[in-house]
């Protein structure tokens, strides 16, 4: 029975953590590769858990384990009626608004019925195991490290498993065939509990057998608050660093699963029969990541060139993560309760889980125009670390708690000073050198969670003040879709830059001589000007360009054409129409129109064959949406474009080579294509403001391409073997990926 028990659980937290990438999948065509959708869709999950927890905790509570077990059978057949998962046909979010009750709706539909039941499962077994007299029924809460397993390997082997061999379709196939499998094997656990769980056992009785050996366990509401809050902390910052990472550092979907993987793996660890890592570990190492991580985030916002390179600063983050959720895990398995309190246990956890998710998918894009999130969670981390002196109620304790703080705030700032002015050192020394002092330092306060909070916001509030800028920024706009930035150029005051994340989107001379000149991946003498100029006039006077940024492409329109951009983010309209900041459409000579909402929906009510020109240039930070890089996304390009126009895609990626996947998709369309590759150094950057970029021209006619095709710097885009055409139901980013 054991072996049964925890099979069931394990598969029940495989399908619940399998279904989350499935249906994040599918959500792509309509809501692109923002994080907030991934978070978003996290706290849809969080919500639905503790919906399910909520279930097991009261049926077990009023109906006891036996007639709680006959009453979910039934419950388990109900989410049959909503198999196989699929969004429903035609449901698109509203454009031009906030796409979050529409998400949470959609979601509610479509998956909102079978996660419920499933998520009941972990708990409500653990209750029925515990009455049922095996000899670890004192203690099962070792299952649930089984329950994180499961979603462990879920998550692990979506992206590397599933996602490569199985279109959409055959997923939600292959997952309603396991569910079913579930309620097989759990109706066989609530038999054999209805067998021998003769006397019904509530939640309220006293238990026979405890952890602690004690008849009674009474919980008080303060030690439920501490399981909220400890729960709070480490999903609020697996979210921030979800955020941060995917936005600021490495934008790649990808990433996307590792903090929730590493999440998941750190209740695994605390909540298994053994611990493999002392707690104790987790407390020391607390105040050396804290304060490691709040100088990064310092000078990432005002020095950003400094960690523009992939690897060390990501897992830097990475096990910063780790070790507040092993610290905040750990102090909940600590103080587990009886087995008589189990489900309740669990339903705090969740409630922690829920009010974290909201916080920073719901709250702080309204509150916080960076992501604040991040350095605040770390603060509460510090503050939950157990108190660990005796005097801590001493008046002189507090005042220490208050003056020492300020002093190391003080030192940290002196250090930064001498080390920002001193000469010949790299970042990578400069930030140890202005981390490693006020680390050891603050290890002293460990002991006292104030103080320690305390510290570690001296050392952020004095590394923020005492770091010199590298660039001035002029505005900060946050919105459901990412954090946009305006930015001066480094030793020039009239020159703006629009940054999503560390991604340029545009940049523009405000010299009235050159407030018309193409900058970045846009000069005239790069690919895209130099595509522009080797197609016929004629085609340019309908043109649609897919993602707005500044409007830089604007500058190539003329009198008497129209200029449509689809872009989804409303705050991007914005800030490219305000003069003060870039002029590009203002000062457009052509009919410039925006369509704000998702460029395939809102290209869907174009008339066919309108556009004689269709620029691509739809970016989130440095990703391109997979769902515009779909067969089905280039038959719609090709269905809006006249038979004799073209296609004109940015395909520039710092970690996904595009290149072979749209090679692919225009061969099996069978269409025409050139490819150029513009390998601009940093020092042409400097001096003339052009940037590396690749771009392709597609065209049905190739007569179109002649004029590029007799300069050689355009070839024929590069194939991959083996790799199959991407489509709505299936692509691998995987496949294309790479570190460099």
């Amino acid at each position: 029975m054991l072996i049964l028990f925890t099979a069931t659980i394990f598969f029940g937290a495989l399908l619940l953590f399998s279904v989350q990438p499935m249906v994040g999948r599918m959500l792509l065509p309509v809501l692109g590769g923002a994080p907030a959708v991934w978070n978003t869709t996290l706290v849809f999950y969080q919500a639905a858990l503790l919906a399910g927890y909520a279930y097991a905790h009261f049926a077990t509570k009023w109906l006891g384990v036996r007639r709680q077990a006959a009453l979910h059978l039934p419950v388990l057949l109900l989410p049959l009626l909503a198999l196989p998962i699929a969004i429903p046909y035609g449901w698109t979010p509203p454009p031009a608004q906030n796409p979050i009750p529409w998400l949470l709706g959609t979601l509610a539909v479509t998956v909102g019925l079978p996660f419920f039941v499933v998520s009941a499962t972990s708990p409500l077994l653990q209750r029925w195991f515990s009455a049922g007299g095996h000899h670890h029924a004192d203690d099962p809460y070792f299952l649930y490290a089984a329950s994180n397993g499961g979603s462990l390997l879920a998550l692990v082997s979506y992206p590397f498993l599933v996602e490569p061999r199985l279109g959409l379709g055959q997923q939600s196939r292959w997952w309603a065939a396991g569910y079913i499998a579930l309620v097989v094997l759990t109706a066989i656990c609530g038999a054999w509990v209805w067998r021998v769980a003769r006397h019904p056992v509530t939640a309220e009785e006293p238990a026979s057998r405890t952890a602690s050996n004690s008849s009674v366990e009474r919980l008080t509401w303060r030690r439920r608050l501490r399981w909220v809050l400890l729960a709070f902390v480490p999903c609020s910052l697996m979210l921030s660093v979800t955020t941060y990472v995917t936005s600021e550092i490495a934008p790649i979907p990808l990433m996307w699963v590792i903090p929730l993987g590493i999440y998941l793996l750190t209740f695994v660890l605390v909540f298994a029969r053994r611990r493999l890592v002392p707690h104790q570990w987790m407390v020391w190492a607390l105040p050396v990541a804290a304060v490691i991580l709040v100088t990064m985030l310092a000078r990432m916002t005002l020095k950003a060139q400094s960690f523009m390179a992939l690897g060390w600063p990501v897992a830097a983050h990475f096990a910063g993560l780790f070790i507040v959720a092993m610290l905040c895990h750990g102090e909940l398995a600590n103080d587990r309760p009886a087995v008589s309190h189990l489900t309740e246990f669990y339903l705090w956890i969740s409630a922690g889980g829920v009010l974290g998710g909201m916080f920073n998918a719901l709250l702080a894009p309204l509150i916080f125009p960076t992501v604040l999130e991040y350095p605040i969670t770390l603060l509460l981390a510090c503050a939950l670390i157990p108190q660990r002196n005796a005097k801590a109620s001493t008046q002189r304790a507090w005042l220490l708690d208050a003056a020492l703080p300020a002093l190391l705030g003080l030192f940290t700032a002196g250090l930064i000073l001498m080390v920002e002015h001193a000469r010949g050192i790299s970042p990578g020394l400069a930030l140890a050198l202005e981390c490693v002092p006020p680390a050891a330092l603050c290890l002293w306060f460990f002991r006292r969670p104030l103080r320690l909070a305390l510290g570690v916001l001296a050392i952020l509030l004095a590394t923020t003040f005492a770091l010199r800028p590298e660039a001035r920024t002029l505005l900060i706009a946050r919105s459901f879709f990412g954090i946009n930035r305006v930015e001066l150029f480094p030793g020039a005051e009239y020159i703006h830059i629009l940054m999503h994340g560390t991604t340029p989107h545009g940049m523009q001379s405000l010299e009235p001589r050159s407030r018309r000149t193409p900058l970045l991946y846009y000069t005239r003498s790069g690919p895209l000007g130099v595509a522009l100029a080797a197609l016929p006039n004629d085609l340019r006077n309908r043109v649609a360009l897919v993602g707005l940024g500044a409007g830089t492409i604007a500058c190539y329109a003329e009198p008497g054409q129209e200029w449509t951009f689809y872009e989804i983010d409303p705050e991007v309209e914005r800030i490219a129409r305000d003069p003060r900041y870039f002029t590009y459409l203002q000062d457009c000579p052509a009919t410039v129109k925006v369509v704000l909402g998702d460029a395939r929906l809102s290209l869907q009510n174009v008339p066919d064959g309108r556009f004689g020109i269709l620029v691509l240039d739809a970016y989130n930070s440095d990703t391109i949406p997979l769902h515009l890089v779909t067969r089905e996304a280039l038959a719609l390009y090709l269905q809006k474009s006249d038979p004799n126009g073209a296609l004109i895609l940015h395909i520039t990626n710092r970690h996904v080579d595009l290149e072979p996947v749209f090679a692919r998709l225009i061969q099996d369309a069978g269409l025409f294509a050139l490819c150029w590759n513009d390998p601009s150094s940093l020092e042409e950057y400097d001096r003339t403001l052009r940037m590396q970029s690749r771009w392709l021209v597609i065209s049905r006619n190739p007569q179109r391409l002649s004029p590029l095709a007799a300069d050689a710097r355009w070839h024929p885009p590069r194939i991959q073997p083996g790799l199959p055409p991407w489509t709505d139901d299936y692509e691998s980013v995987f496949s294309v990926f790479h570190w460099d």
